[in-house]
């Protein structure tokens, strides 16, 4: 397996709206920006109820002795993270300059990302963040509402009123850790992207482990074989054209 650290805090790399390619027409929908404060206040009960009590702590479960057969087909394992993933999802990995940067799962409703972070032992660091990453969308010039869902607080933005493209954050605390996905749609599929996120989280195994790390660093990423080959294989060849462009420019 390769080790790829990822290396981002937790208030990094939050992607917006546009950033996620148009799939459809879809009916515009009503926003209005939050008070400074309202990310504290009360919104309705979730109502809904997930098919798996997760996400679960890898130190006190292990995910072989669970069956998620009627919502996944295969596992992927991270090292930080195992995750059901949901059944004819992909997996990509969004390279950088040096090597990964992020770590997608593609679904037919949208595209989920999930980092697991170091959390201190006294918990409440999704309430942290969740403040964190309002003021953040806000400043990108987003219109942010919040929504409870079964594992709290949900953070949801787009551009305008009339912008059919989504981003929904939400976050799960656990036992020295937590677990953020960014859940990035379309305006017609967003609310099924939002279940099938839910679904998978609640089917997500964290592995904190007992090495040193500060609360708000993301846990390193270790990519599964083929994955880790698929990787090597891109860094190589980005390597051999800029030695190629290098010659061709002497």
């Amino acid at each position: 397996m390769g080790l790829w650290p990822f290396g981002k805090r937790e208030n990094e790399e939050q992607p917006s709206p546009a950033s996620f390619e148009h799939a459809g027409p879809a009916e515009a929908a009503v926003d209005s920006p939050l008070a400074e404060d309202e990310v504290d206040t009360q919104d309705q009960p979730y109502e809904g109820r997930l098919g798996a009590d997760g996400p679960f702590d890898a130190q006190e479960h292990e995910f072989e002795d669970f069956d998620f057969s009627d919502f996944s087909q295969a596992a992927l394992n991270l090292g930080s993270m195992v995750i059901a993933l949901p059944k004819e999802a992909q997996v990509q990995v969004e390279m950088g300059e040096t090597g990964p940067r992020m770590l997608h799962i593609l679904s037919e409703y949208g595209r989920f990302t999930p980092v697991a972070f170091a959390a201190p032992a006294s918990g409440g660091q999704w309430r942290k963040l969740a403040k964190e990453t309002t003021e953040s969308m806000r400043n990108d010039g987003l219109l942010v509402t919040t929504e409870q869902g079964p594992f709290g607080r949900e953070i949801i933005g787009r551009l305008d009123a009339e912008q059919s493209n989504i981003v929904r954050v939400i976050g799960a605390d656990g036992p020295r850790w937590m677990l953020r996905v960014t859940v990035a749609a379309p305006e017609a599929s967003a609310e099924q992207a939002a279940e099938l996120a839910r679904e998978m989280m609640a089917r997500t195994f964290v592995n904190r482990g007992d090495a040193p790390i500060l609360a708000g660093e993301s846990l390193p990423v270790a990519l599964p074989a083929p994955l880790a080959a698929q990787v090597q294989q891109e860094l190589q060849r980005r390597q051999q054209q800029a030695t190629e462009q290098g010659q061709a420019s002497e």
